[in-house]
């Protein structure tokens, strides 16, 4: 290809690679410029030709595009095999195949799609392996073509056609690519991650078989082809891999969920901070204008906050014992926080005449995302796969953390269904109220089964929080974890013998090894229970 020169023409024609002879003879790298002006070419005959000329020539243009696509594929696979090649390949050629796939997509229906191609399977196959290997790889140092790689996978796994060519490349490819999406979020782009890890799991959700949120307003037709609008098409294939890797080794799991709920606290936290300032800005008498650059922050953390949220649910849903089975060391741990932060969100949005819901009525230009639904059906399938559905034990494991948090509120669980106070012992629900949020509302996206579940749901936590509340027995404050003055006293570290509560000391441990009140280094945790002479010791490395 090189001794062609830069002087002559790039065309399909002669360069079609239709036989493997051909495809053999393609051993070196593609010419950046003559793919340039080839792609120029491609792009400028017919931009300014009346549509009967536009029609006309589509097919040839699609089939230009297609032969670009595979050239690329070609000429990148080409330099993956030779090794220390690719470290030096242009991104041009990854931008190219990336802006190709794209164009075929996009750009010539309804007349004309990507299942007309000759071998389109084949083809999408190839750069399906090719996102999922690559879009980690350490040998891509440039900033923008590893996010478009990260955004192209993104978008590959919303469309059914190219999800199942994800599927198909080779089950350790996939194994790869999925350890690699688990890996922790800090120092990545974590956010783009999450969205794949949603996406993989959209329409396996409670109440998530939407296309667009109820609140909204029918699509588009010029908006159908987005992919963050495309029916869901989840992936079991993918799923049962996440879940497989989750299970492996002792600390997958643990540096995954503690940067997912890490992340998520950052999230919704932004999230809450955004909206007071949009609150107080709308407050003031004088005329005041909300920056739409921070508006759109805000949506971003809340979409965030919600997409976090389903990637929980979807690892609860696939491997509960990670938070359930305490003969793990940190399920309790990951349990509790996880508690918390769920109490946390589920108080800040169902509060009565509060932030959110005047933020919320204000229906500003930006955040047309936020509202109650999506982020409480998140929430609501988290509470619902630990409470209801599983094991006796393990439901009981759950209730009894999530009621022992200082923050949970059966209000809040009350106000899913419209109620605003608990129901009395053995009385019915009665109708929601028209003016309240309740998931009864949405018969169109919540299904009579998953509506039964939050029932008993809340007919379990309100017997349960009845019998703690009776049985529970005062403590005096000496008796308190000196950390978080929640929890009693269950814990004592040695060799120094300060003490706190589990949770509070496990979470410590994650990030730092001294002593909270010495400084002394932490060599084991030991149980601790006021007047008892024996313990359980762990180690704190």
């Amino acid at each position: 290809m090189a001794s062609k020169g830069a002087g002559m023409s790039f065309s399909r024609k002669s360069y079609r690679l239709t036989s493997d002879a051909e495809k053999s003879r393609v051993t070196g790298i593609v010419q950046e410029k003559l793919l340039n002006d080839y792609l120029n070419r491609i792009f400028s005959c017919s931009d300014h030709a009346p549509p009967a000329a536009t029609n006309r020539y589509g097919w040839e243009k699609m089939l230009d595009i297609y032969w670009l696509l595979r050239v690329c594929l070609q000429t990148i696979e080409h330099g993956d095999r030779t090794g220390s090649l690719f470290a030096f390949m242009p991104e041009f050629y990854l931008s190219v195949a990336i802006n190709s796939y794209s164009a075929l997509k996009n750009y010539f229906g309804p007349v004309h799609s990507m299942e007309e191609l000759p071998g389109y399977e084949e083809t999408l196959t190839r750069l399906a392996a090719i996102l999922a290997k690559h879009f980690a790889d350490t040998r891509i140092v440039g900033t923008d073509i590893r996010d478009s790689l990260m955004q192209a996978l993104a978008s590959y796994v919303c469309y059914p056609h190219s999800l199942r060519a994800v599927e198909r490349i080779p089950e350790e490819q996939r194994i790869a690519m999925v350890r690699n999406l688990l890996a922790p979020y800090e120092q990545r782009p974590w956010a783009q991650t999450n969205w794949i890890l949603v996406r993989l799991w959209r329409g396996c959700g409670f109440g998530y078989r939407y296309t667009r949120l109820p609140h909204l307003l029918k699509t588009k037709l010029e908006d159908a082809n987005l992919p963050s609008l495309q029916k869901p098409c989840p992936s079991t294939l993918l799923q049962q891999h996440m879940a497989d890797l989750l299970q492996q080794g002792p600390d997958v799991a643990p540096s995954f969920l503690n940067s997912v709920l890490n992340q998520l606290n950052w999230a919704f936290s932004e999230f809450i901070g955004m909206i007071q300032e949009i609150q107080q800005a709308a407050e003031r008498l004088e005329r005041n204008f909300v920056d739409s650059r921070q508006l759109k922050v805000c949506a971003t953390c809340f979409d965030l906050s919600v997409s976090l949220l389903r990637v929980l649910e979807m690892t609860i849903t696939l491997v509960p014992e990670i938070f359930l089975d305490w003969t793990r060391p940190t399920s309790e741990m990951l349990l509790r926080r996880l508690a918390q932060l769920l109490n946390q969100v589920l108080n800040r949005v169902t509060a009565e005449r509060n932030l959110f819901d005047r933020v919320v009525t204000l229906r500003l230009p930006g955040l047309e995302s936020v509202d109650h639904y999506p982020i409480l059906v998140a929430v609501t399938g988290i509470l619902v796969q630990l409470l209801v559905r599983g094991p006796a034990s393990e439901r009981e494991r759950a209730t009894s953390v999530l009621l022992a948090d200082p923050c949970f509120q059966l209000r809040s669980i009350c106000y899913l269904l419209g109620q605003p106070e608990p129901p009395a012992p053995g009385t019915a629900l009665p109708a929601p109220d028209r003016k309240r949020f309740s998931l009864q509302s949405y018969v169109d996206y919540i299904s009579a089964d998953e509506l039964a579940q939050v029932e008993q749901m809340l007919a379990h936590l309100t017997s349960a929080s009845a019998q703690a509340a009776a049985a529970s027995l005062p403590t005096s404050e000496e008796d308190l974890c000196p950390i978080c003055y929640a929890h009693p006293i269950s814990a004592v570290f040695q060799p120094c013998g300060h003490k706190s509560c589990k949770a509070c000391i496990n979470q410590h441990l994650m990030n730092n090894k001294d002593c909270f009140f010495c400084k002394a280094t932490i060599v084991s945790v030991e149980d601790w229970e006021k007047g008892a002479s024996t313990s359980t010791t762990s180690s704190a490395a």
